[in-house]
């Protein structure tokens, strides 16, 4: 089992710092982790289900396979971790974490994706997720990013919390917006998915998500909403 990374190299969301796991034997006196799965490929599902489930410590309520679904599902169980797939049918997930930290403040959010860029890391934690796992690792450290995130802690990817501890400060990053990011965010704020911003710029839908993540970081703002607010703010839209 891969262990969280020390807390020295992972950012603080506010909500604490991931350390060593805490002991949950799955017992009587310990009731199980409640958890929705939101994915858009059953077959993940389907395994995170399954490893999951082969741990006493942890009961899935249901499942979802796209964005809307999951707020419905999400609101509806009222679980105390969701484990959210940064993209759904082309639709970023990003925007919905705000909403749902304010909706529902005692459900935590722990990211489970494809992504290895760390700006995706960083937009998810400023919009309020406390783990953030790559797919790939999912085996090994996301129980322990939802037992974390339970108790209100934070988990990194290793790999990923030491890439963001080598990041300058944000007060040295560039804050401006590179030409192709301004199309993007243009076409972002007048309210196109993932999947048509890519078919309308001849980009893959990851090259996409990239320059989202990009943004999200430079602006520091993550929800749609306020993408919206600082293109209209800036002209953009004009």
């Amino acid at each position: 089992m891969v262990l969280p990374m020390s807390p020295n190299a992972i950012p603080s969301t506010g909500a604490g710092l991931a350390g060593s796991v805490p002991h949950m034997n799955g017992g009587a006196a310990s009731a199980p982790i409640t958890i929705v799965l939101a994915d858009d490929h059953r077959v993940v599902r389907s395994g995170l289900r399954v490893l999951l489930e082969s741990d006493g410590r942890f009961a899935v309520l249901d499942e979802a396979g796209d964005v809307a679904s999951t707020v419905e599902k999400v609101r509806a169980c009222r679980p105390r971790v969701l484990v959210l797939d940064l993209n759904m049918g082309g639709e970023s997930s990003l925007d919905v974490i705000p909403q749902l930290r304010t909706d529902l403040p005692d459900t935590q959010i722990v990211v489970l994706t494809m992504q290895e860029n760390p700006a995706f890391a960083q937009a998810a934690l400023r919009a309020g997720a406390l783990g953030y796992v790559l797919k790939d690792a999912a085996d090994a450290e996301l129980m322990d990013a939802v037992v974390l995130a339970a108790a209100g802690r934070t988990y990194l990817n290793p790999e990923m919390g030491a890439r963001l501890a080598a990041q300058p400060p944000e007060s040295e990053r560039p804050d401006s917006l590179s030409p192709r990011e301004v199309e993007v965010l243009k076409l972002i704020a007048l309210g196109h998915t993932n999947t048509e911003i890519a078919a309308s710029l001849f980009l893959s839908v990851r090259t996409v998500e990239s320059h989202r993540a990009h943004i999200q970081q430079k602006i520091g703002l993550t929800t749609r909403a306020e993408l919206v607010a600082y293109a209209r703010q800036r002209g953009l839209l004009d």
